[in-house]
């Protein structure tokens, strides 16, 4: 978490925001707070993907479906814009470390800590594919760890499974190298197993440290 930067905007919507919590390659993520002190993680997409063509219908569309992911082990859209001159979402903000951030600062976790991650992530992703979506980027600064169990966040890129591809509108492939599944890596169609596959890379990582690819 760092603080906003001069060329951060202050307020989203009616999210007044309060500390830059991260970036991404669909854009970046805010600390933010409703008028009544909820807090809450409010994503903006880079001001180029607001100008494709598609991208608008595309986000639209992924926003209602991403509503309808419903889970204790995931973070719920509350908010979002689509029709903002800066498309944007908010979510449920989940106070803990990501995975990644645990990993570096404590190393590897013990195989009974593993083991309850993969179970709260596997029931995670099954509310994610009965919504009928991917997620698609399934890696470990995505898995939040807040105190009743980890969190899958970032539906940046998450497509409705009908007609989903592994490529974007510039035909580079979507995902994390090092988590992506053969499939992502080869341009090909995509199904849930290739959101297991990743969850797999992710236990590995988890257990020992390490990222079962390198690349």
């Amino acid at each position: 978490m760092r603080p906003l930067e001069p060329d951060d905007p202050r307020t989203i919507g009616d999210y007044r925001l309060l500390r830059r919590l991260g970036a991404g390659g669909m854009g970046r993520v805010y600390l933010g707070r409703t008028t009544g002190g909820r807090t809450v993680a409010v994503k903006v997409v880079h001001p180029h993907f607001a100008e494709q063509p598609d991208f608008r219908h595309r986000f639209h569309r992924e926003i209602a479906a991403a509503r309808r992911v419903q889970g204790t082990w995931t973070a719920p859209v509350l908010d979002a814009d689509p029709d903002a001159t800066i498309p944007w979402i908010a979510t449920g903000y989940v106070a803990g470390p990501s995975l990644a951030q645990a990993i570096d600062h404590h190393g590897p976790l013990p195989l009974r800590t593993v083991r309850a991650l993969g179970a709260g992530l596997a029931e995670a992703l099954r509310a994610v594919h009965s919504a009928d979506l991917l997620h698609r980027d399934v890696k470990p600064p995505n898995v939040l760890l807040a105190p009743d169990g980890p969190k899958l966040i970032d539906f940046g890129i998450a497509r409705a499974r009908e007609g989903t591809t592994t490529v974007t509108a510039t035909g580079a492939a979507v995902g994390s190298p090092g988590f992506m599944s053969p499939e992502q890596v080869l341009a090909q169609p995509l199904t849930p197993a290739t959101d297991l596959f990743s969850l797999g890379a992710v236990l590995a990582y988890a257990a020992t440290g390490n990222a079962p690819f390198t690349g």
